[in-house]
């Protein structure tokens, strides 16, 4: 496919995926929704791909859902925004929680609606000094999708959640810091380079328990505590498996830097 609203490239085995509609501040079309969706499977399925950077181009990291594309005419039969989020936004959420390997979002500026909580479903967030973050559902009668009833309440608690959720404040980066939802805020010409260090390490480390390790902290959210402990103990049983422990254990024996294959 030739990409019309994305840029997607290796740097490494870091896989950069920046939203490029930065006219519209990178808000979704369905175009773009399966653009992003087909880089992000195969990405899944590359071994030479160990981590995985999202952006946005231009001065904006994303404002949700395009509105030129649910616009409703006066009499006009409304749009089913039930089927677009069932069709693109929940299989983009679930794909970027139960991805594998690791994913770090640089917020390059306005998160909005949806883009919001797309950044705050990726596994380590970054944002510039300059970024925000909005849940704008509300002023457009609608409720907050791609899992951000969800997470608002598990990042910030029920009293945060309400007031960002009902209210639609603008929150700055450093306030979204205080509260939990990203973590780190840089300045805004560092944020490239720090995004693409961080993602850069995670890529060198033993993504195969990386991968794990999301698992077991997703499963957490509904998991009683007993069955918290026999998850763990599945996990680590696979974890002590895979390669990268063998290679982990051996080259901390022998006093050497370990170089982890992500199996």
């Amino acid at each position: 496919m030739e990409y019309q609203h994305i840029e997607c490239y290796r740097e490494g085995a870091v896989g950069v995926l920046a939203l490029n509609r930065p006219a519209q501040l990178n808000s979704f079309n369905e175009r773009m929704h399966q653009e992003v969706a087909e880089v992000l499977k195969a990405w899944e399925q590359d071994a030479e791909v160990r981590a995985i950077l999202l952006t946005g181009r231009g001065r904006g990291f994303c404002a949700g859902q395009d509105l030129g594309d649910r616009a409703v005419a006066p009499g006009g039969e409304a749009p089913d925004l039930g089927l677009s989020i069932e069709r693109y936004y929940n299989p983009l959420i679930r794909r970027l929680t139960s991805l594998p390997k690791p994913v770090v979002c640089a917020v390059n500026g306005v998160a909005a609606g949806a883009g919001a909580n797309i950044a705050l479903a990726c596994d380590i967030v970054l944002a510039a000094r300059s970024a925000s973050f909005i849940q704008a559902f509300c002023r457009l009668g609608l409720v907050p999708d791609s899992g951000g009833t969800w997470l608002l309440p598990r990042l910030v608690g029920r009293a945060r959640a309400m007031g960002l959720a009902l209210l639609g404040d603008k929150l700055g980066a450093e306030q979204a810091l205080a509260m939990g939802l990203v973590w780190r805020v840089v300045d805004d010409e560092q944020l490239d380079s720090e995004a693409m260090q961080l993602a850069q390490h995670l890529a060198r480390q033993p993504t195969y328990g990386l991968g794990l390790i999301k698992k077991a902290i997703h499963q957490a959210e509904s998991n009683s505590l007993e069955q918290q402990l026999e998850l763990e103990r599945d996990l680590q049983r696979l974890a002590g498996r895979s390669e990268d422990y063998r290679e982990g254990v051996d080259a901390f024996l022998n006093k050497r830097t370990p170089e982890y294959k992500g199996r």
